[in-house]
């Protein structure tokens, strides 16, 4: 069994004993429990200290672990109501509120219940993931010299090196700075660009992470739809000329969520109608390397085309490997490019040295391109699992596009289709689903699901999750949409 899953099991198993022992009473050794439930002394270890932070058990060095004394009733609480005033006061004369609204990030970030089926993870399921691949990089990377040392603020020269070629065209290694995953390149780059209180365009939908950046960042997200080829170009331009705004936030390669792909006549247009605004385009190219093994050749980023610096490129390796391995690029030509490296070293000074080193040795090899033509190969199955499934049934759900890379589909529900209650119903159902709402800065115009493939075991999981999801529908779907009950 998997690490993570069996520290999960155990923490969830000492949950239910710990009623057993009076307030400060001794758990067993961690011998014991290794020899009991017949894993690892690390297993043991992180389970105990998942309770431990969940203040059920105190752990003491040299003396085991003991559970947690109850909390005393009559404590007086501390008012902290004095910062109501506080954390509003200095943002009365703000144009946005600057307050933050994580709850679209954490869907994909929060691990769901044991037992349910994970629809909404943003990552790959850890069998999908290269882990013997990044131990023994990052095994590799602690034995070369330096490695534990301070690295050039922009990033290692190699590193900086292999992402430009992956970018493709004329960009250098100059013009990439190496930065601590997408969000938080994409976080550097809005900052770059717009003030608080711009406007900032951005495809609608669009990724929750994204909308969040902006408002923590004083800026007004302005939607600009999509469709299956992509960003709009004539709505493109209509919303530069109305709002006066300098930032356009796009996703060209299987956009989160629709997983639309920029048209190929559409991407000249798109750098035109920016370059004509006096505007950046931000590129965030999250998924180039989550193709599905039937997609064809890729286009190129939109940095590649581009001589004037018009496009600030994100791209990151961490979709395609493990959440904790955020590692990412950000690419930029011109006077831009200082002010995006002076905002990153004051926030987080540099991306440390060790993983820096593990990415190099990640990627240069022999094991990189045998996970790539993988993880190809296993996102087309399950993604194809998944759509059979739905169609099967939940024939009510619109599926109009199956996109050839990335990890979830995007679907639409019945008009009158509760949002909120299907995902509770869901829950309930035992599968957790993403919903539409969050990826709108605006109204949206009907009510829609993601479902990530990428996140579970495989194709009986996809089987069971969809099956789960069928009961919540047949709770939830407004009667007209919902499918006939068998007699």
């Amino acid at each position: 069994m998997h690490e993570r899953s069996s520290m999960d099991e155990l923490a969830e198993r000492l949950r239910t004993e710990l009623n057993r022992y009076s307030p400060g009473g001794k758990l067993p050794s961690s011998r014991a429990l290794v020899d009991r439930f017949r894993v690892s002394p690390v297993t043991v270890s992180r389970a105990l200290a998942q309770l431990a932070a969940e203040g059920l058990v105190v752990t003491r060095p040299g003396a085991g672990a003991f559970r947690a004394q109850a909390r005393a009733t009559g404590a007086t609480a501390g008012d902290t109501s004095w910062q109501e005033v506080a954390l509003s006061a200095d943002g009365a004369a703000d144009l946005v509120p600057r307050s933050v609204d994580a709850s679209g990030v954490l869907v994909s970030l929060a691990a769901p219940p044991p037992g349910v089926v994970e629809f909404n993870g943003g990552y790959l399921h850890p069998t999908l993931q290269p882990e013997r691949a990044m131990s023994a990089a990052l095994a590799r990377a602690g034995r070369r010299p330096g490695a534990w040392g301070r690295p050039p603020t922009e990033g290692l020269p190699e590193l900086r090196e292999w992402f430009a070629r992956s970018i493709g065209g004329a960009v250098t290694a100059a013009e990439v700075l190496i930065a601590a995953g997408g969000q938080s390149a994409l976080t550097t780059a809005l900052r770059a660009l717009a003030p608080p209180g711009a406007p900032v365009l951005v495809e609608s939908p669009t990724y929750p992470g994204m909308l969040a950046i902006a408002r923590s960042a004083g800026l007004r997200p302005v939607p600009v739809p999509v469709d299956p080829d992509g960003v709009r170009p004539a709505l493109l331009a209509d919303a530069f000329r109305a709002t006066g705004a300098r930032v356009f936030v796009c996703q060209p390669l299987f956009q989160n969520p629709t997983g639309a792909v920029l048209a190929p006549e559409r991407r000249g247009e798109v750098l035109r109608i920016a370059r004509e605004a006096g505007a950046f385009v931000v590129e965030d190219d999250f998924v180039r390397r989550l193709v599905h093994e039937d997609a064809g050749p890729l286009p190129r980023p939109l940095a590649a085309d581009d001589p004037d610096g018009v496009v600030v490129h994100v791209s990151s390796l961490t979709k395609a490997t493990s959440p904790s391995f955020r590692v990412s690029a950000l690419a930029a030509r011109g006077p831009v490019l200082e002010r995006l490296r002076a905002i990153q070293v004051v926030d987080t000074f540099f991306v440390p040295r060790p993983l820096q080193e593990a990415a190099l040795e990640l990627v240069g090899s022999p094991a990189w391109p045998r996970h790539l033509r993988t993880i190809s190969a296993e996102l087309k199955a399950r993604r194809d699992s998944m759509t059979t499934a739905l169609r099967l049934g939940l024939p009510e759900l619109a599926l109009p596009h199956v996109p050839s890379g990335g990890y979830h589909l995007w679907l639409r529900l019945p008009d009158g289709t509760d949002e909120t209650a299907l995902t509770a119903a869901a829950l309930r159902a035992g599968v957790a689903i993403t919903p539409g709402r969050p990826y709108f800065s605006a109204e949206p115009p009907a009510g829609h699901l993601r479902l990530s493939f990428a996140a579970v075991a495989g194709a009986g999981e996809i089987a069971e999750g969809v099956r789960r999801l069928r009961t919540a529908c047949d709770e939830v779907l407004p009667a007209k949409s919902a499918r006939p009950r068998l007699p």
